[in-house]
């Protein structure tokens, strides 16, 4: 059976989308392709990339991508999951084929403020929000 092809969105491609592309990865590579851009993309959050390393995973200079530049490729997906604020997400493009958009919002680690020890307190819950939503969502997939 061929692998369900999921794109994960946020604005920059420097955080939540990268959790969820990775967290997918690791718990269900063997059913999904992952994949993650931004709307505007930058460059990725040390501290989330601090984070993944605490799970095993490293994204130590992973570029990050453009979802317009994937869209404009003419590229396809089984799923397009949204992880950014509702307004933001309504800016993502609808890729050809017969895709399913989902939103899922969580914060946006680029807006903790503080030492970097309570940003990375901050992104430690929003990454433990991310992996358990896509474990989640996984278990509900497999039993559709």
């Amino acid at each position: 059976m061929a692998k369900k092809k999921v794109l994960f969105v946020c604005i920059h491609n420097s955080a939540r989308s990268q959790m969820a592309e990775e967290f997918l990865r690791k718990f269900a590579g063997d059913s999904f392709e992952a994949e993650s851009a931004g709307l505007e993309p930058g460059r990725l959050n040390p501290i989330v990339v601090q984070a993944l390393n605490e799970e095993g995973i490293d994204i130590t200079g992973k570029p990050t991508k453009a979802v317009f530049d994937l869209f404009k490729k003419g590229n396809r997906y089984d799923y397009v999951i949204t992880v950014c604020d509702e307004t933001s997400a309504e800016r993502c493009p609808v890729f050809p084929g017969n895709s399913r958009r989902l939103h899922w919002s969580f914060t946006d680690p680029s807006k903790f403020q503080g030492s970097d020890q309570e940003r990375l307190a901050r992104v430690r819950e929003v990454k433990e929000e991310i992996k358990g939503t896509i474990k989640e969502w996984i278990a509900a997939i497999r039993h559709e």
